[in-house]
C-alpha cells in the first residue's frame, strides 16, 4: 500500500491532479480520503456565526480522526469519512464507508501542514499554481457550487484565505517530495507521477 499526500492552496488544482490519478489507475486500486470532509463540526453554532470562522487555519481541521483513520487504513481496516456540507459549515448525521485499497492518496490544503499527518504519507505532493488563478477558480467554484456572492469570496479570501496561505500552506511546500507546478495542467508531471505508481506500487 502507499498513501500519497496531494496539498496546495485553494484553487492550486489538487483535484484535478486527483482526479486524473484516480481514472487513469485500475479502479479497484485506488481509495481517496479528502481532508474537506474533516473539518470540525460547528452544527452547534448559528449559520452567521459559522460563516464567520476561519476555515483556513489548522485549527479548523480535525486531524485527530483524520490521522486515525489513515492509521486504520494502513492496518487495512476500512473507515467511516465524516459527511460535511460547505453550504451550512456543518457535518451531516451520515457517514462515507472507505474500504483499504492498494494506493490510497489524502487531499487537502493542509495535508502537509501537520507533521503527525506527515509522517504516515509515503509520498507528498505539492501541487504549486500562481495566486491569480487560484482566486479566479476560488471565485467561480465557491459563487456557482457553494451560493456565495462575490463579495463574501473576496472578504474571506483577503481576511483568511490569503494571510492562512502565507502562514500555513506555502511554508508546507518544503516537505514535498515532489512539487507540480501549473496544477492540473502539468500533464508530463502527472504522467509521470501515474507511471512511477503504475511500476513501483502496483508493478503493472
Amino acid at each position: 500500500m502507499i498513501i500519497i499526500g496531494i496539498a496546495g492552496g485553494t484553487g492550486s488544482g489538487k483535484s484535478t491532479v486527483v482526479k486524473n490519478l484516480i481514472d487513469f489507475l485500475p479502479s479497484d486500486s485506488v481509495a481517496l480520503i479528502p481532508q474537506d470532509n474533516y473539518y470540525r463540526d460547528m452544527g452547534h453554532l448559528g449559520l452567521e456565526a459559522r460563516n464567520q470562522l476561519n476555515f483556513d487555519h489548522p485549527d479548523a481541521i480535525e486531524f485527530e480522526l483524520l490521522i486515525a483513520h489513515i492509521r486504520r487504513i494502513r492496518h487495512n481496516e476500512p473507515i467511516h469519512i465524516p459527511n460535511y456540507s460547505f453550504a451550512t459549515h456543518s457535518r451531516l448525521g451520515d457517514t462515507i464507508s472507505l474500504e483499504p485499497k492498494k494506493v490510497v492518496i489524502v487531499e487537502g490544503i493542509m495535508v502537509l501542514v501537520n507533521p503527525e499527518l506527515r509522517d504516515l504519507l509515503d509520498l507528498r505532493i505539492f501541487v504549486d499554481t500562481d495566486a491569480d488563478d487560484r482566486l479566479g477558480r476560488r471565485l467561480k467554484r465557491d459563487i456557482t457550487e457553494r451560493g456565495r456572492t462575490v463579495e463574501e469570496v473576496l472578504w474571506r479570501y483577503h481576511t483568511m484565505v490569503k494571510p492562512m496561505h502565507l502562514q500555513f500552506i506555502e511554508p508546507s511546500k518544503r516537505y514535498a517530495d515532489i512539487i507540480i507546478p501549473q496544477g492540473g495542467d502539468n500533464h508530463v508531471a502527472i504522467d509521470l507521477l501515474k507511471d512511477y505508481i503504475l511500476k513501483r506500487w502496483l508493478n503493472l
